[in-house]
């Protein structure tokens, strides 16, 4: 919006010109995000705790986390709203690739809303089902990747880290796979909000590392330079992971131990589905893995403890799963887990940069 009302003028107001630099909407989309996190959040926690939206604990959980229960949730709802905010007001809102971000924010963020309303205001013990919560996941990413395969200048090709020259085509089977990356994305950033403010560090984290892809990958003289793929447009994206930094920092503030509010599935869901996109449109899919590896080994530790489970008939391989719950149960003290966990994210996050010129 501003950069629509405002570069405009820069031809009679000099200092308006700043507005045509990404790097200067970034910051600025970045604050602005945080700042309404921090400062609707008090007034967020309250509706929620007025409408007893609060957290359900299961009692196969650790011991530790009974006295969460009836911690407001849902407070993804003040993420993606502040999100989406920011987004319409600092960036190119002609770009093709911000509304594809957009719509796979707000998708996934009703399906999340659905998931939660069901859950912590009708009471239902499940919500959505797991087979109709991932129908609706895979239809929104298909539709996602499908709207990337059919831009003109578009790149089908699959980057590989650490090597150049091995970019596999895979055509229009490149929807089905960046279907797979963001539906993957968003339920391994799910599993892994389980403790107060260990998701939305490594999303924090995660949305710095692809603010700099976004960035590098968009330019076309910086993407020759680090021989990677150049995506026309692809810079915009930048400003949108800024929105998704401040936003996430802001939401920190609350969500940090002792958590005063829960995101939800209506903040993990969206919020995963939105690196998952951005991985995609900038060219760095694979690299996701690393990016975000914390995400990767708590969604592994389930499939890992569930598929051993069934095979060996009741044997664990960890005490609990998603894997913060195990080391839980070991002794570590919940911030020593989410801190540590951090550490991992950030050691990941300088190991992915890395590739940027190790090639």
């Amino acid at each position: 919006m501003f950069y629509h009302l405002l570069y405009p003028l820069h031809t009679q107001i000099s200092f308006l010109n700043v507005f045509r630099y990404i790097t200067f909407r970034t910051i600025y989309c970045s604050l602005t995000a945080f700042l309404i996190c921090f400062l609707l959040g008090p007034w967020v926690i309250r509706k929620l705790t007025k409408m007893q939206v609060g957290q359900y604990i299961r009692q196969q959980g650790p011991e530790s986390h009974f006295d969460k229960a009836g911690t407001p949730t849902m407070g993804g709802i003040l993420i993606v709203f502040s999100v989406i905010i920011t987004t319409l007001i600092w960036t190119d809102l002609s770009n093709y690739y911000i509304w594809i971000v957009l719509m796979v924010a707000v998708s996934y963020a009703v399906i999340g809303f659905i998931d939660d309303y069901l859950m912590q205001v009708k009471k239902q013990s499940k919500g959505l089902s797991v087979k109709s919560k991932f129908a609706m996941q895979t239809v929104i990413a298909v539709l996602a990747g499908f709207l990337c395969y059919i831009s003109p200048e578009f790149d089908t090709h699959v980057t590989i880290p650490f090597f150049k020259n091995i970019k596999p085509d895979l055509g229009v089977f490149y929807i089905f796979f960046a279907a797979l990356v963001i539906v993957g994305t968003s339920n391994a950033v799910n599993l892994t909000d389980g403790l107060d403010g260990l998701a939305i560090g490594p999303v924090l984290i995660a949305s710095v590392t692809y603010m700099i892809f976004a960035y590098v990958g968009g330019h076309a003289k910086i993407a020759e330079y680090l021989q990677i793929t150049y995506v026309k447009g692809g810079g915009e994206i930048t400003v949108l992971c800024g929105a998704l930094a401040g936003a996430s920092l802001g939401f920190l503030w609350f969500n940090t131990y002792p958590a005063q509010i829960f995101m939800g599935d209506v903040g993990s869901l969206p919020l995963g589905a939105i690196l998952g996109t951005v991985a995609v449109i900038t060219k760095q899919e694979v690299l996701l893995v690393l990016v975000g590896g914390l995400f990767v080994i708590e969604a592994l530790s389930v499939i890992f403890q569930v598929g051993f489970f069934k095979v060996t008939n009741g044997r664990r391989i960890f005490k609990m799963a998603p894997l913060h719950h195990h080391f839980e149960l070991k002794g570590w003290p919940e911030p020593k887990v989410i801190v540590r966990f951090w550490i991992i994210a950030i050691a990941l996050a300088l190991i992915s940069m890395s590739t940027l010129k190790i090639r």
